[in-house]
């Protein structure tokens, strides 16, 4: 029974980190490109009272997909203590969302930091593939001093 409540979760957590998120907002780069910027909003699978919205370019029909993107989450909703508690609390966290940018195995990835010291989530996206030297990323965090705040 313990390993078909495993694979249900597997599944469930693979379903919710590529249906999580929504196209919130499209920008084209001009009238003699082929390169937009989309801007989807995600919600923290294990706290979904956190929504992150991560912004990047495609270039449709180009293999030089820029790596260029950025992140800002806020607190939507509750979050509880019973919630805090099941996070990774690793230096290196973990991945929340995990997304193809091309064909060339480049992928966009955002990572939860849990900064318990500072009572603060760190999100950090950042690309898989090195451009010119450098792994594109970028951070926002989400403080969890408010009042209503990890209470039960």
């Amino acid at each position: 029974m313990k390993s078909i409540k495993t694979i249900a979760a597997v599944i469930t957590t693979a379903f919710a980190l590529t249906a999580c998120g929504d196209d919130v907002g499209k920008v084209s780069l001009g009238m003699f490109t082929t390169s937009d910027i989309f801007i989807d909003a995600k919600q923290d699978p294990k706290l979904p009272g956190v929504t992150c919205h991560i912004s990047h370019v495609e270039a449709n029909f180009d293999l030089s997909d820029p790596s260029n993107m950025s992140i800002a989450c806020r607190q939507t909703g509750p979050i509880l203590a019973s919630q805090l508690a099941t996070l990774d609390t690793s230096k290196s966290g973990e991945v929340v969302f995990k997304e193809s940018l091309s064909v060339l195995f480049k992928s966009l990835k955002v990572r939860r930091i849990y900064d318990k010291e500072n009572n603060t989530l760190l999100y950090l996206s950042y690309s898989t593939k090195e451009t010119k030297g450098s792994f594109k990323h970028s951070l926002s965090s989400v403080s969890l001093y408010q009042p209503n705040t990890a209470t039960n």
